[in-house]
């Protein structure tokens, strides 16, 4: 009872709406950003300033002041992991890196650059990937756009499954459980995307 910071309250909530305390994390989650985004808070600014010995009151900060959400968040975490191969990390040096960008797009990034050297070693997380939108349905849209604009080459990402799950009806409608994935094979279903550009550039370096 003496913590005094930004933490998190994990709860697990059944059909019938009843909510299962399962932890508190002492810290903020990789999920801070779609908070921040819905509030206004710069939940890890406020974090520091709180742990340098500032008050809610002094950075004011009460339950009252923080407005009532307007928007509407999500969040895609794409890491270095293979959906098909039961989300095995995956390994090698990244060939092509190209960012999303746009209104309402916020992205919180990690090691991704082309050149760079992914190995087991490390976290698998690339970027984080959250879209800003009046509600869910428009902030799925802006993400599923952000998502196709991103590319990565040299190594597999869960970029896939992440835009299975964005086209599911299920998903889309809140209509899930834990046991969702093991129920629907199809989201580990590969994309078809051609590599035309950097095909091109490498049969150019190699008549040049």
């Amino acid at each position: 009872n003496k913590y005094r910071n930004a933490g998190t309250v994990e709860f697990l909530v059944d059909k019938d709406g009843n909510h299962y305390f399962m932890e508190v994390n002492p810290r903020v989650q990789v999920e801070h950003t779609i908070s921040e985004e819905v509030t206004g808070v710069d939940i890890v600014q406020t974090q520091i300033m709180i742990a340098s010995g500032k008050t809610l009151p002094e950075l004011g900060l009460s339950q009252e002041s923080i407005m009532e959400p307007t928007s509407y968040a999500m969040q895609c975490r794409v890491t270095t992991e293979n959906p098909a191969l039961d989300f095995r990390p995956d390994t090698g040096t990244i060939d092509v890196f190209r960012m999303p960008a746009g209104f309402g797009i916020r992205l919180d990034d990690g090691p991704g650059f082309p050149g760079a050297k992914i190995t087991p070693h490390y976290d698998s997380l690339l970027v984080k990937i959250t879209a800003k939108a009046r509600n869910r349905k428009e902030a799925a849209a802006k993400l599923k756009r952000a998502l196709r604009e991103f590319r990565v080459r040299g190594v597999t990402t869960n970029k896939s499954f992440l835009l299975n799950m964005l086209n599911n009806e299920e998903f889309m409608n809140g209509e899930i459980t834990t046991g969702f994935i093991a129920a629907n094979p199809d989201l580990m279903s590969p994309l078809k995307e051609k590599d035309r550009a950097q095909k091109l550039l490498a049969y150019i370096g190699e008549i040049v």
